[in-house]
Formats: structure tokens, C-alpha cells, sequence
């Protein structure tokens, strides 16, 4: 068995409990309203704009001997930079004020409490625990998004009645972001050192809590 086998085995439980969250199941059924789709881009843009500066972050803090995945967080950067303008633009198709979202101008636009927790714990885990730890952060949103996000969007598209447009961040990052898994895989499969696998085990059973507290944040607000 893989490294990358052993992540999955060790998460399941923690990966299904997030993907059996209501939002979630809604979502890849065309179950929920516009305001919640809105509510689930608000947030998806105040985690997504940390991307570029936790991949540098986490590129920086690596040890030598993990000169091979600094190189390969050159790549994920590359890919990965200015996406948080595509969920900003998600939102102004909705008909929603992607200005107010990016400036934080009031509750409903700002990073919610989930949002910020798992924001300031992949920092804390790069800059003070391993940096190896993030990515259990990429495992969690990338795997979450194979996993539901083209579904979750084309069924969207046609239940809410809104432009391909307005999904282009669901979209990118769903069934075409299969690559990215591949990638991440045969990185993930070179790490050997036992105290980084599980390092790398523990944050992504975190990330996934943490994750999901987004999803019912979101809920909470919209009740």
C-alpha cells in the first residue's frame, strides 16, 4: 500500500462525514438557493485568496531535503494564482456585489468564523508545527472538489437558472481538477519520513473538520 493509500484509508471516516453534510448533498443536487450559493463563493473566496501566499509559506519553510516539493509548490502556484478573482467573478453573476465580498463590508461579505479558523490553522501549521502539514489542506480541497464540484455545478446551473458563467470556480474545480489529484498523489507517495506522514495524516483529519464547519457556518447564517 502507498503512502497516498494510507492518507485515504486513515481520513475516510473524517472524508465522509464532510461529504454527508446537508449543504453538501444539497448542493450536487440542485437543492439550495441562490443566497446559499452566494453564502458558499463569500467563503470560498476568503480561503481561496490565502492560497498563493500558503503555498509560498509552505515552499519557504521546507526543510532541504524537500528540495524536490518546493520545486513541485512552484508548479501548484503557477496554477493556482489569481483563482480567488474567478469566485469574485462567480459572485457578480449572481447578481451579488463582488466589491463588498473582496472588502469585507459587512457580515454577510466577510470571512465567517469557520473560514477564518481554518485559514489561521494552515498558517499556524506551516510557520510553527510542519510544513509538510499543509497539505493536508490540499487533500481536503481538492479531494472535496473531484468529488462533487462539476456535479454540484451543472446541476446548479440548471436548478438556479444562472449563466455556465457564474460557476467557473465549481467548474475548474471539479471532474477537470482530476489532474491535480494525480499530482498531488505521486508528491505525497515521495514523502517518506514517518513523522511527516503523520503529521500529514493528523492536519488532514483536522482540515476536514474544519472544512465542514465552513459548510454549516454557512447554513447557520442563511436559517
Amino acid at each position: 500500500m502507498t503512502f497516498y493509500q494510507k492518507l485515504l484509508s486513515a481520513t475516510e471516516k473524517e472524508r465522509n462525514q464532510l461529504l454527508s453534510l446537508p449543504l453538501i448533498t444539497q448542493g450536487a443536487t440542485g437543492k439550495i438557493s441562490l443566497a446559499t450559493y452566494i453564502g458558499f463563493l463569500t467563503q470560498a473566496y476568503h480561503h481561496v485568496k490565502h492560497t498563493t501566499p500558503l503555498l509560498m509559506a509552505c515552499g519557504g519553510r521546507l526543510p532541504s531535503r524537500y528540495e524536490w516539493l518546493r520545486t513541485a509548490i512552484g508548479e501548484y502556484i503557477e496554477e493556482e494564482m489569481g483563482h480567488q478573482e474567478w469566485v469574485l467573478n462567480d459572485i457578480a453573476e449572481c447578481g451579488a456585489d463582488k466589491e463588498a465580498v473582496r472588502h469585507s463590508k459587512t457580515a454577510e461579505t466577510s470571512a465567517s468564523t469557520a473560514t477564518e479558523v481554518m485559514v489561521a490553522y494552515a498558517y499556524d501549521m506551516i510557520y510553527r508545527v510542519n510544513p509538510v502539514g499543509f497539505f493536508g489542506m490540499v487533500l481536503v480541497l481538492e479531494g472535496t472538489s473531484t468529488a462533487v464540484a462539476t456535479e454540484a455545478g451543472e446541476t446548479l446551473m440548471n436548478t438556479l437558472n444562472l449563466p455556465k458563467k457564474a460557476f467557473s470556480y465549481l467548474l475548474s474545480h471539479g471532474s477537470l481538477d482530476i489532474s491535480h489529484v494525480s499530482f498531488y498523489e505521486s508528491l505525497v507517495n515521495q514523502i517518506t519520513d514517518p513523522e511527516d506522514q503523520a503529521m500529514l495524516i493528523h492536519s488532514a483529519k483536522v482540515f476536514y473538520k474544519l472544512y465542514g464547519d465552513i459548510f454549516k457556518e454557512i447554513e447557520s447564517r442563511l436559517m
